[in-house]
């Protein structure tokens, strides 16, 4: 029998790894971890219901966002809300909308993780001259003073994240339906 050099793999070998200290680690994750509350960004288990997600902010917070937005079947459920920017998480039901609005002082960033959409956008609520069709991992950039809309054009939840900046809703917000942030807001006015 012939032996080739590299013919199996050696296991023994001290190669290099760059950038070693960026990349997490999971070992036992996450079975290791006893106190599950404290960490809702954690994957549930089968049988688990969704819970709703405690505003944290202006506490340091990791959270696998991706995970955290598909799993919310809140309307509106703020996540992290600082001094200069909000998380927030939102659930869109079928032929559902966010709304036509406008910030005028205020950016946001939103991200689809499922679904899809038609966003629209432009400078007066009867101009919306913008529009794009959107899916998962899309991304959109909605400028301070731009009235906009995203409608679920799909068959089933539309599951994203938006970010403001400056923070948009009061600390801890959670609107179940579409309904009770409309009311909320109307009674904020």
């Amino acid at each position: 029998m012939m032996c080739y050099p590299y013919m199996y793999p050696n296991y023994y070998v001290n190669a290099p790894m760059p950038y070693i200290r960026q990349h997490p680690v999971y070992w036992g994750y996450p079975q290791a971890i006893e106190n599950r509350n404290q960490y809702p960004f954690i994957q549930m288990e089968a049988g688990e219901e969704d819970r709703v997600f405690k505003d944290q902010g202006k506490q340091p917070y990791v959270i696998n966002i991706e995970e955290a937005a598909k799993r919310n079947r809140t309307f509106r459920n703020a996540i992290w809300t600082g001094n200069h920017l909000q998380v927030t998480l939102m659930s869109i039901g079928v032929g559902e909308d966010i709304g036509l609005e406008v910030h005028p002082h205020v950016d946001q960033f939103l991200r689809i993780e499922r679904g899809q959409g038609l966003v629209q956008m432009g400078d007066t609520k009867n101009n919306l001259n913008y529009e794009k069709r959107v899916s998962d991992n899309y991304a959109i950039m909605v400028p301070a003073g731009k009235w906009h809309n995203l409608i679920n054009t799909g068959s089933a939840p539309l599951k994203l994240y938006t970010i403001y900046a400056p923070p948009e809703h009061p600390f801890g917000t959670v609107h179940e339906t579409k309904a009770d942030a409309m009311k909320a807001e109307e009674g904020h006015r």
